[in-house]
């Protein structure tokens, strides 16, 4: 056994209760760093392997309070709120070591706007865009646009915040919607307009210590909340890991044409990017452009890529806040993985809560279950959330995996359940 030589019996603190937050603590308990893991505030399924804390993901000052008093050794954190806001500066301010970027760094996820500005300064490939504070502007602008076009919130939405418009009709009525009705409430004060890209989507994880990065695995999230992408968008109905269409020579094309530049480039900015940086890619008949990025990590990408993961991601993270990312490799399971997330009925509209979930323990070994949206109540786990389960299963293959995953959620049943029933298709059909 290889001989730890950085810190051991380490107190972690992971922010969040959603299916990434699960999946970020179930691997971060197999760290042999690790003595004690917390989760603020955690969730149904996440109270059985950390101790949950009744301290919301945006209250940065109890979350700073209860990190001093349980002298927690690293802070992850999970959703882009806390991190736009600028949770890890006030804890790095403080003397603690949190794993993510700076407020000025998360500006690459909190406006779609700045994003833009900076893949167009630093020459990287996306579609062509404008961006708007004033709705006429806006519908003036359309007059000139190409369709297929999308409307895009420039803040933070919960990865609802596009719409696909198929004629300027339906542009007008995106723009009113977002920027009059408020439907994203703040995040609308501000619209991108932008070129539709046509190709296959791919999400690509890097990690970075403001000078260096490593890529994690491929994957490939499904949007959509109906089968063969149809419906309208959500957090996010599964995933699979690796994608296929992301080729080996891909792969170092989006390197040194999206990641580097954005590492090098947010560097010389004044702003060096630590932590996890997303870049939701589309691949197209030009190669690959750039959809939006995000600077944590994706949900439910998560779920899928790091049960493949056999590296102790501590000491990821460390290498991440400290600096030291070029001295480290990391090492995959060379299976394919599938996540399968079931949501409450209706969503991503409204939904009843509290529904039991039946079938938790007949998923057996072959599975992980991730709750995204779940809490415990009176002995019984009851649904919580829009997204409620993500069905996880490693596979020798695309195929094994997911008829894995698919065979535990059969296992698993509440009132009004709804999920994809295609998650990976696109990998067999490339495989």
């Amino acid at each position: 056994m290889k001989e730890l030589s950085g810190p051991i019996g380490m107190n972690i603190l992971v922010i969040g209760s959603g299916g990434r937050e699960h999946a970020l603590v179930w691997k971060i308990r197999q760290s042999p760093r690790v003595s004690q893991v917390y989760c603020a505030p955690g969730n149904g399924g996440i109270a059985g392997l950390a101790e949950c804390v009744d301290i919301k993901a945006d209250d940065i000052s109890g979350l700073l309070k209860f990190a001093q008093e349980r002298s927690i050794d690293l802070t992850v954190v999970g959703p882009e709120v806390p991190l736009v806001m600028g949770i890890v500066d006030i804890f790095e301010k403080a003397g603690l070591k949190a794993f993510g970027p700076s407020k000025a760094a998360a500006c690459l996820e909190g406006s779609k706007a700045f994003a833009k500005e900076f893949m167009t300064r630093h020459c990287i490939p996306t579609a062509e865009y404008g961006s708007f504070d004033d709705i006429l502007q806006g519908r003036e602008f359309l007059k000139q646009c190409q369709y297929p076009l999308v409307v895009k919130a420039d803040g933070l939405a919960a990865g609802k915040g596009v719409i696909i418009c198929q004629d300027k009709a339906e542009a007008e009525e995106a723009l009113r919607s977002i920027m009059f009705d408020h439907i994203f409430k703040d995040a609308g004060k501000r619209v991108v307009i932008e070129e539709f890209l046509v190709g296959e989507e791919a999400s690509i994880l890097a990690v970075a210590d403001g000078n260096d990065f490593i890529i994690l695995e491929t994957s490939q999230d499904h949007k959509r909340i109906f089968d063969n992408d149809l419906g309208p968008n959500t957090g996010g109905m599964g995933a699979y890991s690796p994608a296929p269409v992301v080729t080996p020579v891909l792969m170092g094309r989006i390197a040194e044409t999206v990641i580097r530049p954005v590492v090098d480039g947010m560097r010389r900015d004044g702003v060096p990017f630590k932590g996890i940086l997303y870049a939701g890619v589309m691949v197209t008949a030009e190669g690959p452009k750039v959809l939006e990025f995000n600077t944590r990590f994706g949900d439910p990408e998560t779920q899928a890529v790091l049960p493949r993961l056999k590296s102790d991601i501590v000491d990821m993270m460390l290498g991440s806040v400290e600096g030291r990312l070029a001295t480290m490799k990391l090492e995959w399971d060379s299976r394919a993985c599938v996540c399968v997330v079931m949501a409450a009925g209706g969503y991503p509209g409204d939904y009843a809560s509290g529904k039991e979930i039946q079938g938790l323990s007949d998923v057996g070994d072959d599975a992980v279950v991730f709750h995204a949206g779940t809490k415990q109540e009176g002995g019984r786990i009851v649904s919580s959330g829009g997204r409620v389960l993500g069905v996880t299963a490693l596979g020798q293959g695309i195929a094994q995996a997911i008829a894995q995953a698919y065979a535990a959620a059969g296992k698993i049943g509440f009132d009004g359940v709804q999920y994809r029933r295609d998650i990976g298709r696109k990998a067999l059909n490339r495989t």
